[in-house]
């Protein structure tokens, strides 16, 4: 690269400046640096030229690049590049470099001992891999590193490597030959390498190649040889202690077929148990990191062995007693979490008939964790019984702590599960008592002393909510008449208090004289200047509206009261749900009262938008009316009135006198985003919940959701259609004819305004309306097929689905893809419409359909089957192989033609003829049987095809070539 900034050739002078320019603060060279290294890295000189930097050069960077650009080489351009006569050389090029870096640096040493690792699986004819690698590197100590680096990353490559230019045939038997062939082999190195000094014996290296082959190796040869005493004695080291660790915990984890591994659990179960003193001491000397990685290995025991602990709990008792001591000696919750999953399945058992023998033995040692679990739930201790922030202002620390107490909640949870709920809201009233004998007296206006040994309790009464029976009698009514006497100059019991009420709504539904004392507790708290409590409040609020609604309809009006008064009070998620929460209220009084509650709540509601939309100028104004618009919907949610077919629905004249403001806000706003979906969605909750009682409003809707998406090019005015197309076509008895005709007419004026928009525009521009368009057609397909199939719409809709099949977004393709494979079911016997909608029609659609795939059907299995192998989204594969294989049901002939012309626009060099051949004969003879499971099978390979070319080749960076989807056109 020259001085001036232009490129050179890819000589290593030339690369070196090109790295030197990258470490530069010139943007516009590094770019021009960058473009030139990316085309060096796929250059046929980069073999040469990385090969020379690494035996010249002496910079640590240069060579770490040079060695990761090979490692690219090896992976992708060997098959295309290097020849097989010449493999032979660049493995003893790769292995002599190796003995160069045998000493380091590390990162580079493991780049080649990867490359060498790659090579080996592809480099068929080497079958002493082995021997060669061991006997090329020499037996001094040095190349003991580089070995067991070697050892370390093969299986790793073997298994896990995404990009192997092999079929899968060859890479199953490359498999067998480098690992299963090799694992004896294997394991001797190590027990020699591991028995041949005391050094060696520690080395972390050993437990990683350990852990790294016990894939391949069955556990038992492990564990009855000299390693499993290598890694035992580990664990004593504090060099090796986190590696051993690791492999501890594999070889337990190789162990979880239980049946299949009792043996070797009965020679492990004495080995980690003479670990358990080490618990204790690593406390003592607060070196978290080793209590961490030996309560890791106590988890790993316990989560392999989970049942036969429940089958044989006296046996296992010691294992478990560990994992929970090492709960309790985790004074600053360091690694109980390690534990959890391990309680989590020893619960799924214990709460089984067929264990609870083993849930009497093991319940004891629940009710300990819940007693460790309570004391963990606690905030940290302050002398001044008035600071609240207990982190020092760290807010990440304090955010920490409060997700991971509801990771220890789940836990409690568990616990309450083996225990009953009973006992464990036992020992939370007795933690509650207890507070109050020892500091309640201690309590002023302005100080609440040790508020934090009693706002643990509270969090795990609130934990324990969703488990406790409605109709409990016994503790909780002893303990609800103590919680709304908590202290409220406390803002963390308030907030505690304030949860626990909301969680056991269900609980005051069912004994009502409990009902008063709590909601008055949460309408006082809305008087705080604190936002938590705030926040807690509104939710409470919501779940005494929702759960308690019967009991608190005599309170309506006074209700609305206090909702207008605190509604500006509140954030905005506060405000959805006490709007909710008041919504829930309103929807079980009388039908009768239901059009004047309504004018009650929403005219404020209402008049606030307005004036909300005169002065909102700015983007967070607008923000803040879209929100406003969106408190509308709860009451459409919620207050929904049952009435006979044909009866004036009071709910919709009232939103008649309403729609006119949203129509207004909707055209002064129409650019504006948010609010156009705010407005939308109030309209589509509207359709959804009274169905065709909106008929009266059903004209000016659909007038302004025409304009609407002629303005804005918005896929939410589709929600909309999509809402009025399903729920007046489910509810079609109460339609006439000449409504349901007009609701036609109208999609399709939607949909032909959507097609010219996407005839003007490329699909990545478009990728939300793609999406909401066909979910629209999608039920326009399902009922009005004998409209939609038919109609000169119908041919421009396929191909622009076709052409939003090249995005890269899961929703819209998925979308697009749901709509085909729906499509092709009317090519078959089997439409997806019902008879109803079909009728007499159905021989003539499918013939519509079928002469569609033979005029289309080939760019639709062409870009179908580029998705699959490099642009869709892994969600969408199951999509993807089922619309090929309704094409295969419908015109197997020739898909299987379109399918082979498919293959040959591959990038060159990325699938070989033998490949394409081999897939193409075994879809024939799939095809031409007459078995239809047979036919199915066409499924299975194309997945398995599309996988193995997703793990071989990644994208094209130049595009996709002659796969690239043609740009869709749309004149109508």
């Amino acid at each position: 690269m020259a001085s001036n900034g232009v490129l050179g050739d890819f000589a290593v002078p030339n690369i070196l400046a090109a790295m030197l320019t990258m470490r530069s603060g010139d943007n516009a060279k590094k770019r021009i640096a960058m473009d030139f290294l990316g085309k060096f890295q796929k250059s046929k000189d980069a073999w040469t030229t990385t090969i020379t930097i690494l035996q010249t050069s002496t910079e640590g960077e240069a060579q770490l690049f040079a060695a990761t650009t090979l490692k690219g080489k090896i992976t992708y351009d060997l098959a295309t590049q290097i020849t097989e006569s010449d493999l032979p050389a660049l493995r003893n090029q790769i292995l002599v470099l190796l003995k160069k870096y045998a000493g380091g640096p590390k990162a580079v040493r493991v780049q080649l001992c990867v490359c060498l690792a790659i090579l080996a699986i592809q480099m068929q004819t080497w079958k002493d891999v082995l021997p060669t690698v061991v006997s090329a590197l020499g037996n001094d100590v040095a190349s003991h590193a580089c070995i067991l680096d070697f050892l370390r990353v093969l299986p790793e490559e073997v298994t896990e490597g995404r990009k192997i230019t092999l079929s899968e045939e060859d890479l199953a038997q490359r498999t067998t030959e480098l690992l299963a062939e090799n694992a004896q082999q294997v394991v001797q190195l190590l027990i020699d390498y591991a028995v041949s000094s005391p050094s060696a014996a520690v080395n972390p290296q050993l437990f990683e190649c350990i852990t790294s082959w016990l894939r391949e190796v069955p556990v038992a040869v492990v564990v009855n040889s000299p390693l499993l005493n290598a890694v035992i004695n580990g664990l004593s080291n504090d060099k090796s202690l986190q590696t051993a660790a690791e492999c501890l915990g594999v070889i337990c984890r190789e162990t979880k077929d239980v049946d299949d591994n009792i043996a070797t659990i009965q020679t492990l179960l004495p080995r980690i148990l003479e670990l358990r003193p080490r618990i204790q001491a690593l406390a003592d000397e607060e070196d978290i990191d080793g209590l961490k990685a030996i309560t890791r290995v106590f988890a790993d025991a316990g989560d392999s062995w989970v049942l036969i602990i429940a089958r044989e709990p006296q046996h296992f008792r010691p294992l478990v007693d560990a994992l929970l001591e090492c709960c309790a000696r985790d004074k600053d919750r360091d690694v109980i979490h390690y534990t959890f999953p391990f309680w989590y399945e020893l619960k799924q058992y214990l709460t089984l008939e067929h264990y609870i023998e083993a849930r009497l033995q093991l319940n004891d040692v629940f009710s300990k964790l819940v007693d460790i679990l309570l004391k963990h739930l606690e905030y940290p201790s302050s002398d001044d019984p008035n600071e609240l922030d207990l982190f020092d202002g760290d807010r990440e620390q304090e955010e920490k702590f409060r997700e991971f107490r509801h990771l220890m909640g789940d836990t409690l949870k568990d616990a309450c599960q083996v225990m009953g709920v009973s006992e464990c809201l036992t020992k939370v009233h007795n933690a509650i008592k207890l507070w109050r004998e020892t500091y309640g007296s201690q309590a002023t206006q302005t100080a609440v002393p040790h508020w934090q040994v009693l706002e643990a309790p509270l969090f795990a009464m609130r934990a324990m909510g969703r488990m406790v029976d409605k109709n409990d009698s016994t503790i909780l009514p002893q303990i609800m008449p103590l919680l709304v006497q908590i202290p409220v100059n406390n803002e963390k019991l308030r907030f505690a208090a304030i949860m626990v009420f909301g969680r056991y709504t269900e609980w005051t539904s069912a004994h009502p004289d409990f009902l008063q004392p709590q909601f008055q507790y949460i309408v006082a708290s809305f008087q705080t200047d604190s936002q938590e409590i705030l926040r807690a409040a509104a939710q409470g609020f919501k779940y005494f509206c929702v759960d308690c609604k019967d009991l608190l309809g005599s309170q309506v009006i006074q209700l609305q009261t206090f909702y207008d008064q605190i509604l500006d009070k509140l954030p905005d998620p506060s405000k959805e749900e006490m709007t909710e929460g008041v919504a829930s209220v309103i929807g079980v009084q009388k039908t009768e009262d239901m059009f004047k509650l309504l004018k009650l709540y929403c005219d404020p509601l209402v008049q606030r938008l307005m004036d909300r939309a005169n002065t909102a100028t700015d983007d967070a104004a607008k923000v803040a009316l879209a929100d406003q618009i969106n408190l509308l919907t709860h009451f459409i949610q919620q207050v929904v009135p049952y009435l006979p077919a044909g009866a004036e629905n009071p709910a919709v004249k009232y939103w008649e006198e309403v729609f006119p403001v949203l129509s207004t806000i909707l055209e002064n706003f129409i650019g504006f985003i948010p609010i156009c979906e705010r407005v939308c969605r109030v309209w589509r909750f509207m359709v959804i919940s009274y169905r065709t009682a909106m008929t009266p409003l059903l004209a000016p809707l659909a007038n302004k959701l025409a304009i609407g998406f002629a303005a804005s090019k918005q896929g939410c005015f589709l929600w909309v259609t999509s809402a009025i197309l399903r729920e007046f076509s489910e509810d079609r008895e109460h339609v006439n004819d000449s409504i349901a005709e007009h609701i036609y007419m109208f999609f399709e004026a939607q949909a032909t305004n959507v097609l010219r928009v996407m005839s003007d525009l490329p699909p990545i521009d478009l990728p939300d309306v793609i999406e909401d368009f066909y979910r629209l057609l999608i039920d326009a397909l399902l009922y009005y097929p004998h409209k939609l199939i038919p109609s000169p719409l119908f041919t421009p809709i396929f191909q622009a689905a076709i052409s939003a099949l090249s995005l890269e977004k899961q929703e819209p393709v998925s979308a697009a893809l749901h709509y085909l494979r729906d499509l092709l079911t009317y090519g078959g016997q089997n439409p997806a419409g019902s008879a109803d909608q079909i009728g007499a029609t159905h021989d003539q659609l499918r013939q519509i359909v079928r002469a569609l795939l033979l005029s289309q059907g080939e760019s639709l299995v062409k870009q179908t089957m580029a998705g699959m192998m490099i642009t869709f989204p892994r969600d969408c594969f199951p999509d993807g192989s089922g619309v090929l294989l309704g094409m295969f049901e419908i015109l197997p002939a020739e898909t299987t033609e379109w399918l082979g012309r498919t293959m040959q626009m591959l990038p060159a060099g990325t699938v070989t003829p033998a490949e394409a051949n081999r897939l193409l004969a075994k879809i024939r003879e799939k095809v031409q049987s007459s078995d239809f499971s047979n036919l199915r099978q066409v499924r299975v390979l194309l997945q398995d095809f599309t996988n193995t070319y997703r793990r071989r080749y990644i994208a094209p960076r130049d595009g996709l070539g002659q796969l690239e989807a043609a740009r869709f056109h749309f004149s109508g």
